[in-house]
């Protein structure tokens, strides 16, 4: 079920919604119980046989969190969590990368052997990771509320399942033990729904119309001339920005309508002025996830490493090429590709992982070495012609690396770039099918990503996510419960809605 489908949005929310509010009459666990049945209801809606499958995941995962948590008995902890993480692991690599390494073997090495494909259960990384984190939080002791209702409703409430954000018991937990998230907010109702019509019109306004384009481009890349590769690349990074911006207003949207507040996932990560900044404002919560339960593991092992051997950890150790390559460099290409792979199976994710990690290394290697030099021009103003150039060339990176991202191949990917090159001929940018909607819908889209503010900043009086919220400007911009906003949200919507027939999946519930 799909939250830009007539179904979703004219049956299961409103029915879902009035059950709850109804049944919270009666306290908070019918309440919960009819949440999670109509969450579980939402999942199987894509295919019932995957069910037991989620089931079975929550019910080991809960288990071996008891177990974790009431053993006084380190050693027992730790047997208890890598026997859990081994198995949730074993079970995505099964679904999400037993085929490609099979083929990848037969192809490389000659071997015939057979397995057939098999469909990926939807959300599986997102409720995979979900519950690594929480298992790993209980081991820390950083588990407040364990009860089991409330742990099924953190892994399975509909608007994070399939697609994220990723979430923390810390932030979640709480909240659905607090009896106020059971008691009807017309306030909250007011903000969720605002938030689901501006994601809704992301997702079928802005999004969708570049779909075509994209799906042929990529389908003939060896076939394009650099304007058409340009049109196509342009094109794709824009509808992946607003399909997933889209997604992540409606899903914390969603949420508040029931008083549930998420935190921020997406936080105009075009307007980034370097690739670092870019990865704190990109798909957040996997960032932060990554860091906490990736990246700062390595470092702090490599850091003890270094201790145990008199090697110096210091910020001056930074700027050693050994310093350098030990605490930046291995911690985030480890990371960075385990990020890329979590997204697919092919070589291409791979590489896209490996091609930020590149990135974010010279961005940190840049901030290491010219610190002294940044020193000496502490308090000057920077110059106004900067920060725009910072800002394009941080997009023409994640541009030049989303293509792999998107490609059905490496091969097809390598096309692509050659194609951008000029391989195929100049050609005119978009060809004989760009039509003129197709170039109004794009600098429509790159005036609202670089012109405007966000969501959440268009909702800042009203703290639409866990985190502050710095306002944006216009501040005429900003959302107020009036008759002039609730018209035009209204003929939002109505477009929105209407530009729903055939639309498609959002783009990361393939992963």
């Amino acid at each position: 079920m799909l939250f830009n489908s007539v179904v979703f949005i004219f049956l299961f929310l409103p029915i879902t919604v009035a059950g709850y509010f109804f049944l919270a009459r009666f306290g908070r666990r019918p309440a919960l119980g009819w949440l999670i049945s109509a969450s579980l209801f939402f999942y199987a809606w894509w295919s019932v046989a995957f069910l037991p499958l989620l089931l079975g995941s929550i019910l080991f995962n809960y288990g071996m969190s008891e177990l974790i948590g009431r053993t006084q008995r380190p050693r027992l902890q730790n047997a208890f969590l890598t026997l859990a993480i081994v198995v949730d692991l074993g079970a995505l690599a099964y679904y999400k990368y037993l085929f490609a390494i099979v083929q990848t073997l037969n192809a490389h090495l000659g071997l015939s052997m057979h397995f057939d494909e098999i469909a990926l259960p939807i959300g599986i990384s997102f409720f995979t990771f979900t519950q690594i984190g929480y298992l790993l939080d209980v081991k820390q002791g950083m588990t407040e509320e364990r009860g089991f209702l409330s742990y099924i409703m953190f892994v399975t409430f509909f608007p994070h399942l399939v697609a994220g954000p990723i979430l923390h018991n810390r932030e979640m937990m709480p909240q659905y033990a607090d009896e106020k998230t059971y008691r009807v907010s017309a306030s909250n109702i007011s903000i969720g729904l605002a938030l689901l019509v501006m994601g809704l019109a992301k997702k079928t306004l802005l999004a969708d119309p570049h779909s075509a384009a994209v799906a042929s481009g990529f389908a003939h890349t060896g076939a394009l001339s650099a304007g058409e590769a340009w049109h196509v690349v342009l094109s794709y990074s824009l509808q992946l920005y607003f399909d997933f911006s889209g997604y992540s207003d409606m899903a914390i949207g969603l949420a508040r309508i029931f008083n549930v507040t998420f935190p921020v996932n997406f936080n105009s990560p075009f307007k980034s002025t370097s690739i670092i900044e870019y990865w704190q404002r990109w798909h957040i919560t996997l960032t932060n996830y990554l860091n906490l339960y990736l990246y700062n593991p390595i470092a702090m092992k490599v850091s003890r490493w270094r201790m145990e051997r008199d090697l110096d950890v210091s910020r001056k150790a930074l700027a050693t090429p050994g310093g350098f390559a030990a605490m930046v460099l291995f911690p985030t290409f480890a990371t960075m590709g385990i990020a890329g792979v979590w997204h697919g199976a092919g070589l291409q994710f791979l590489i896209f992982g490996l091609m930020h990690a590149t990135y974010l290394s010279i961005n940190n290697a840049w901030r290491v070495y010219r610190a002294p030099a940044k020193k000496a021009t502490k308090g000057q103003p920077e110059p106004a012609w900067k920060r725009p150039v910072k800002v394009l060339l941080t997009y023409l990176s994640v541009v030049i690396a989303v293509i792999f991202f998107r490609a059905p191949s490496t091969e097809a990917a390598l096309q692509m770039l050659s194609a951008m090159l000029g391989a195929n001929g100049l050609g005119s940018f978009g060809g004989a099918s760009f039509s003129r909607a197709e170039l109004l819908v794009m600098l429509l889209s790159y005036f609202i990503i670089w012109g405007l503010p966000n969501t959440q900043q268009i909702l800042v009086q009203h703290a639409p996510v866990l985190e502050k919220v710095t306002a944006g400007r216009p501040a005429w911009l900003q959302w107020k419960p009036t008759a002039a906003w609730a018209a035009g949200l209204g003929v939002l919507a109505a477009c929105a809605i209407l530009a729903t027939g055939g639309t498609s999946e959002f783009l990361y519930f393939q992963f």
